[in-house]
């Protein structure tokens, strides 16, 4: 493919054929020659999507995915007959991370951490179909469907103060449990706060550098600091909500007469029925998975008060971020209201926003990003130049080159 270099670490390919914008690739020379064909191909497939803006985005960490390529970024105008579609969300919808801290240094811990990891390890539950220690009934899951992290802070799962620290407070508003499957509600009843299989994890970490001093204050994070990093997403509620309506959206498509290169980018108008049904089921996985997050930070909670003898006020145990990984939601990007789909792909809003939470208004949030098996992990903070080119995204990962 003849790309063309725009500057260090951009590459473009020019709107073509179908394309109703050009694709656009953030990337070394080196990790541009890596990404698969494949992914490449599905980049283009995204362009011709309607009313999408500006362009369609890659980031460094793109690879093969189901209709969007991972480490896609696409934003929609409803007034030009933009379109939501569920292959640019992803199945495992608000896979996501959260990083908590700690007043301890890693070699406070040191002395303890085979312990640590087993009581972890017992506490928290994990695996392929692993069920969990909270057993939901239909009623209660629809609850926590509808008020995400809130609900199981309510249930005792937390402080008040975390949902502070989470992004959109933990809870997209407009979910509503009515457009849920009941496949979905039974999927869901028994996975509320499990970590997962693939390449979910929960990783006790120690601060090796800071970059600006002043931007690490704010996030109470300091050198030789231990901290906990959480990556885990909607389980089985969130897989089957995406499986339920990429068979509506294949419909929908016939019945407004949208044609696609690839059957796996079915999508329907966003402001259609079929459309805003879609967002109201998806922003349910969201809550889920937030509150998935949020029941796992008391348990890790609870296994560091167990070794270390103090409670985790005292550890100073207090979520920096919780952020999503594959989401859609609507968000001003140059004077209009778009929706973003993000998938494998991190919000960066940088200071002065109003998505930021009341203590990072003066640095934006903290966009945290994961290494993979022993690489190191990173947190960002978003730029107004990201702003404008990105919509505000990042890659959502630091290390991983090939399927886990």
């Amino acid at each position: 493919m003849e790309y063309n270099k725009v500057r260090e670490c951009v590459f473009e390919l020019p709107k073509e054929n179908a394309m109703n914008v050009p694709a656009r690739i953030y990337a070394t020379e080196k990790i541009l020659n890596s990404i698969e064909n494949i992914a490449i191909e599905q980049l283009c497939n995204t362009a011709t999507l309607p009313g999408i803006q500006k362009y369609a985005l890659a980031l460094p960490d793109c690879h093969t995915g189901y209709g969007f390529p991972i480490g896609g970024v696409a934003a929609f105008d409803p007034k030009e007959n933009g379109v939501v579609s569920p292959g640019g969300i992803g199945f495992d919808i608000n896979c996501g991370v959260r990083l908590i801290r700690t007043e301890l240094t890693a070699q406070d811990i040191k002395p303890k951490l085979r312990e640590l990891i087993d009581v972890l390890f017992n506490l928290v539950p994990a695996g392929v179909g692993e069920k969990g220690k909270i057993r939901l009934a239909k009623d209660e899951l629809g609850e926590l469907f509808k008020e995400g992290a809130g609900y199981a802070v309510e249930k005792g799962y937390g402080w008040k103060k975390d949902l502070q620290r989470i992004e959109e407070g933990g809870c997209m508003k407009e979910a509503n449990p009515e457009k849920v499957s009941e496949k979905a509600f039974q999927r869901g009843m028994p996975q509320s706060g499990t970590l997962g299989s693939g390449n979910h994890f929960i990783e006790v970490q120690e601060v090796k550098e800071i970059f600006d001093g002043k931007i690490a204050e704010k996030f109470g994070l300091f050198k030789g600091q231990a901290v906990v990093m959480l990556h885990s997403g909607s389980r089985g509620a969130g897989h089957q909500i995406a499986t339920d309506y990429l068979d509506v959206m294949q419909r929908a498509m016939q019945k407004y007469k949208i044609s696609v290169p690839d059957k796996q980018l079915a999508c329907a108008p966003i402001e259609s029925q079929e459309g805003r049904d879609y967002l109201e089921a998806m922003w349910c996985g969201v809550n889920y998975a937030f509150a998935n997050r949020q029941a796992m930070t008391h348990w890790i909670r609870e296994g560091f008060a167990q070794i270390l003898g103090q409670d985790a006020e005292k550890l100073g145990m207090e979520i920096v971020y919780d952020i999503c990984h594959n989401v859609a939601k609507f968000e001003k990007h140059g004077g209009k209201e778009l929706l973003v789909h993000r998938k494998g792909a991190t919000r960066a809003m940088p200071a002065g926003r109003k998505e930021n939470p009341a203590d990072y208004k003066s640095t934006g949030h903290p966009a945290i990003i994961p290494g993979s098996m022993g690489t190191a992990s990173y947190i960002l903070v978003g730029t107004e130049q990201g702003l404008k080119e990105s919509f505000a995204s990042v890659c959502h990962g630091a290390g991983r080159t090939m399927s886990r």
